[in-house]
């Protein structure tokens, strides 16, 4: 079975602008996809692009299969797309927005009616069934443009900022429900600047800088990863002083000690082998501290994509990197024509 987005070797500029540099990338079906980057990274235009409300210079954008260039209208009944930004019509209520947009995609009578009220339970819209579409928090106008989204019950969901300029209880509300859609089988592909609840709902991580992804991969393995120059960081505690641990690491090669902690103190080894990690622990408790905990230091997902993005502007080679595509054509110039 295909992916239930695909894009390869995707191109968009704007006159001169490159805003989307020769972007590739896979979301399988029933996942959910984070996508993160900078204001200008190229994320709003590749997320219309899927959503059929732009074109691209150049390359191939699918959902479920289907090119979106090709077959708009086909793609269009598959998606369900909550842009940053929506409009809501003056003196309109909840309930008659959605039933708007509901026979606007053609559901009519008892059947238009069920669909509405399936969506308003769902997002929890009931209780606001009466009140101005224009007049509700930006939580409640946030279910409201998901209801809408969900009306046609697509297969894929793209959302821009879902959770932007939400407060902590409505966050935690988005988050169940995109996570309830993911266990129905929906495929969410979902961008927002709060990477931590990302790290919570999301699958994968994808992240892109300057029109290009650098990063395709699952939140662990980035709150794992090494530090700019590849070390890792291990909390130890030890049974007895806490200051054996600083004095040990003052005789050790490739061990340093960061900060003393009541029970011992965190310190960096200066490479993310494991089996080097074990050899430090080995030689600690030779030497005679009793270790009680060893454990590596997760990252938050912040420090790892600007850590990402530092080894790219050093102009390294090992920074994590999307699964490698097959070649195409070299990329194009600014006046390139769109093809199909």
């Amino acid at each position: 079975m295909s992916a239930a987005l695909k894009v390869h070797n995707l191109y968009r500029y704007f006159g001169h602008l490159q805003a989307v540099n020769g972007v590739s990338f896979e979301v399988p079906h029933g996942s959910v996809c984070g996508f993160v980057g900078a204001n200008g990274a190229g994320k709003t235009t590749t997320m219309r692009i899927l959503a059929t409300l732009d074109y691209p210079t150049m390359g191939v954008a699918e959902v479920c299969g289907i090119n979106v260039v090709n077959h708009p209208s086909e793609v269009r009944k598959l998606i369900g797309w909550m842009p940053d930004h929506f409009g809501n019509y003056e003196h309109m209520t909840v309930l008659e927005y959605l039933d708007f947009y509901a026979r606007a995609l053609g559901y009519k009578g008892k059947e238009r009616r069920q669909r509405v009220q399936e969506v308003m339970e769902f997002t929890d819209l009931i209780p606001l069934a009466e009140r101005f579409s224009n007049k509700l928090s930006k939580g409640m106008t946030q279910r409201l443009g998901l209801g809408r989204a969900l009306l046609h019950d697509p297969q894929v969901l793209i959302m821009d900022e879902p959770a932007a300029g939400l407060d902590p209880k409505a966050r935690v509300e988005l988050k169940h429900l995109i996570r309830v859609l993911a266990k129905e089988g929906k495929t969410i592909f979902i961008s927002s600047h709060i990477l931590s609840e990302l790290g919570e709902m999301c699958d994968s991580l994808l992240f892109i800088n300057a029109g290009r992804v650098v990063h395709h991969g699952n939140a662990e393995d980035l709150k794992r990863g090494a530090d700019a120059l590849g070390g890792v960081l291990y909390d130890v505690q030890v049974a007895g002083e806490a200051q054996t641990v600083s004095d040990w690491c003052v005789l050790q090669p490739h061990v340093e000690f960061l900060e003393a902690r009541k029970h011992g103190g965190r310190i960096r080894i200066e490479t993310d082998d494991p089996a080097k990690a074990a050899d430090v622990l080995s030689r600690m408790v030779k030497d005679g501290l009793r270790v009680v905990e060893f454990h590596r230091e997760q990252r938050n997902l912040e420090d790892a994509f600007i850590d990402i993005l530092g080894r790219i502007e050093r102009g390294e080679k090992n920074v994590i990197a999307p699964p490698p595509m097959p070649e195409t054509k070299s990329a194009p110039t600014a006046t390139t024509a769109s093809e199909s």
